[in-house]
């Protein structure tokens, strides 16, 4: 009996430390969910970080209410998220650590073939909102326009809409749930419009400026061009020490210099103005 109570305890012992061991490895595993503007950079610095560690970066889009919904459920370590916490329905923005880690602005694309490359504001916000329904009424082709739009929740729609169209409603149209696919049905949708974040943008697509303000890095620092936001990696307040580390990561001079600019996104560093979470902008 001495005996088996012995090797019951060895078992024991051996299947506490294999749990530990698992926990142990566990515990590494970083996995950040949201945003499909921020998702570029942070895939890519994974790639990076995780050739220097010992951690395991995952990485997965689904939009910034995704993100900021599993973070606050404890199911992800990190929500990336284009916009404040406390925009967001459902989310109790108190129990989160903000972490900004670049800036992205966002621009109203056309497929290529529209015949126009700049807007005031005012068409604009009366194309998204239905009232204007042709390029011709805006100098362009006698071609129908068509709206695509992102799907609630998008921290990209989010901005956008806040600063063109205030508190209107966008037109009942197509949505679709990444910048990626909207990017691809721009190319090849004649009279279709929308918009990206300017990491997306290249030369298949026209970006509009607005106002003649061209929409461009130099002119986000300042605010000139108003349609930007923050890329924020929200966590618990609590948040491991690998998340910790991979978020420091991203905010580094390192990565915000080389990084962050060559995939299109504006250093925090480099802003001459604060956004506040009630979009209230003020120099620094």
């Amino acid at each position: 009996m001495k005996r088996l109570a012995y090797l019951f305890s060895i078992v024991g012992i051996c299947i506490l430390f294999l749990a530990g061991c698992n926990n142990k490895s566990n515990s590494k595993e970083v996995t950040a969910v949201g945003s499909t503007a921020l998702q570029p950079l942070v895939e890519q610095a994974a790639e990076q970080y995780d050739s220097k560690s010992n951690g395991k970066i995952t990485v997965q889009g689904g939009g910034s209410g995704t993100g900021l919904s599993q973070v606050s459920q404890g199911s992800v370590s990190i929500g990336n998220s284009d916009i404040f916490a406390n925009h967001q329905l459902g989310i109790d923005a108190k129990k989160l650590l903000d972490h900004q880690v670049a800036v992205v602005g966002i621009a109203p694309v056309t497929n290529k073939d529209v015949g126009v490359t700049n807007l005031s504001t005012k068409q604009l916000k009366a194309i998204f909102t239905g009232k204007i329904t042709n390029w011709k009424q805006v100098g362009g082709k006698s071609q129908k326009i068509v709206v695509i739009n992102r799907v609630k929740g998008s921290g990209t729609r989010t901005t956008f809409e806040n600063a063109i169209l205030g508190n209107q409603s966008s037109v009942n149209t197509q949505e679709q749930d990444s910048n990626g696919t909207v990017k691809k049905i721009l190319s090849k949708t004649p009279g279709s419009i929308s918009y990206l974040s300017f990491s997306f943008l290249d030369k298949t697509l026209q970006p509009l400026s607005i106002d003649n303000i061209y929409p461009n890095n130099k002119n986000v620092t300042n605010n000139k061009w108003k349609i930007w936001s923050y890329e924020h990696m929200y966590t618990q307040t609590n948040p491991s020490k690998e998340a910790k580390e991979f978020i420091k990561y991203l905010q580094s001079k390192k990565i915000q210099s080389t990084l962050v600019k060559k995939l299109g996104y504006i250093s925090i560093h480099d802003m001459k103005v604060i956004k506040n979470s009630d979009n209230t902008v003020i120099k620094k």
